[in-house]
């Protein structure tokens, strides 16, 4: 099947989510805040599904607010996109499968979030590296770590740019 432009389009396309990658820096150092997934047994970036009235960048803004009372300056063009999953093969409903399109917002200040259990939680890269791959398959923890390794290179590229 093609669309108007004669490009192939896909039969199964996976669902779409926005994530907030937020960070601070705390001297020349980035630290991530994750929050507990819904069922609360692992860390994940806060995110959703898009909303028709938001823009991409705008629907991740307000996760980070919902989910980890986020405040901050986020990235209007998102900086990757990676694949996650929510459920297990073994449960009614197996593994949904996500694209996810990932935004860097720059964390000022942070609230209660108005999602409860969340635990919204600073963590240095290599701390947020490993906790983000506990109890996830290899797949979809690879996923997440390249996820903080592209964040660092983007932080980095950034302060180069501000310092010339």
């Amino acid at each position: 099947m093609k669309d108007m432009r004669g490009h192939r389009i896909a039969r199964h396309s996976l669902p779409l989510q926005v994530a907030a990658i937020c960070y601070r820096l705390t001297n020349a150092h980035a630290e991530f805040l994750l929050v507990k997934t819904n069922g609360g047994n692992k860390w994940t970036f806060p995110k959703g599904a898009p909303e028709s009235r938001l823009s991409h960048s705008q629907a991740a803004e307000r996760e980070a607010m919902e989910e980890a009372g986020a405040i901050g300056t986020i990235e209007p063009r998102h900086f990757h996109v990676y694949i996650h999953s929510k459920g297990v093969f073994w449960q009614p409903g197996g593994v949904q499968e996500y694209v996810v399109k990932a935004f860097m917002m720059e964390v000022y200040q942070t609230r209660r979030p108005h999602e409860d259990l969340r635990d919204p939680t600073w963590f240095g890269a290599e701390e947020a590296r490993s906790i983000l791959a506990k109890g996830r398959e290899v797949k979809y923890a690879r996923e997440l770590q390249t996820v903080i390794d592209r964040a660092l290179a983007h932080i980095r590229e950034e302060k180069l740019t501000l310092s010339r």
